[in-house]
Order: C-alpha cells, then structure tokens, then sequence
C-alpha cells in the first residue's frame, strides 16, 4: 500500500495575522483579549495586531514612536501608557473605545421592592438604568 502525503497545516500565526489585516477583526480581536481581565493577554493580542499591520518598524514609524519603545511597550513585561496605546492603535487603523459593561440581571427578592421602587421614582440612577431628569 503506497502511502500518501498529507500536505502540512496552514501554520496558525500566518492565517492569523492574514486575518488581523482587517481593521474590524482585528478591533473583534482586541475587544476579546480585553474581556479576559488580563493586560498580558490583551498585550499579546495588540503585538499580534502591530505584526499584522507591517510589524513594529512600520507601526512604530506610523505612530511617532521609537522602535525600541514599541519593543519594549509590546514586550511580556511591557506596561504601555494611554497616550502610547493611543497612537498604537491609531496606527493600526483602530481607535479606543470605553463601553459600559454588562451587568448581571438582578432576581426580584420578595419584601425589598418598596426601597427600589421608591429610588426609580424618585429619578435617582440604579444599577440596571438611569434617568435623566428633564429641565423643567
């Protein structure tokens, strides 16, 4: 029995900077490293982005940045500042956007509803809405 060759994998690094060459996958891609609570997993997300995007050299000269600061910003230890993560992503064709998160629906206990129902007409904020009082 002759044997087959079975031609190798697409590698996962270069199907996945392919991927990040899109702006919008490449913000999907960012906003989910950031929903892991965890800045090394959001650090490795945005290195992956500035390697898709043409790699350090490329972002770094495209956001006024020194290529050995990028390194360094980008590194497993790095700790990047607002304004260096600003200029990063803006030289990746992205933007920082704050959203609210999400909270959890809160269950209706019996015997508490007269204390949060007298809050919400009153107009005061709660956790699951605000009002906004209107000019009178």
């Amino acid at each position: 029995m002759k044997r087959e060759t079975v031609p190798p994998a697409v590698p996962a690094k270069d199907y996945l900077l392919k991927r990040l060459q899109d702006p919008a996958t490449a913000a999907a891609y960012l906003n989910a490293a950031v929903e892991d609570d965890d800045p090394g997993a959001f650090l490795q997300a945005l290195r992956n982005v500035t390697d898709a995007q043409g790699g350090i050299g490329r972002v770094a000269n495209h956001a006024g940045l020194n290529r050995q600061q990028l390194y360094r910003t980008l590194s497993e230890r790095g700790n990047p500042e607002l304004r260096s993560l600003v200029r990063i992503l803006s030289a990746s064709g992205l933007r920082l956007e704050v959203t609210p998160k999400e909270q959890p629906q809160r269950s209706r206990r019996s015997g508490g509803g007269a204390a949060s129902s007298s809050r919400a007409s009153k107009g005061t904020k709660t956790a699951s809405r605000a009002r906004v009082p209107t000019p009178a």
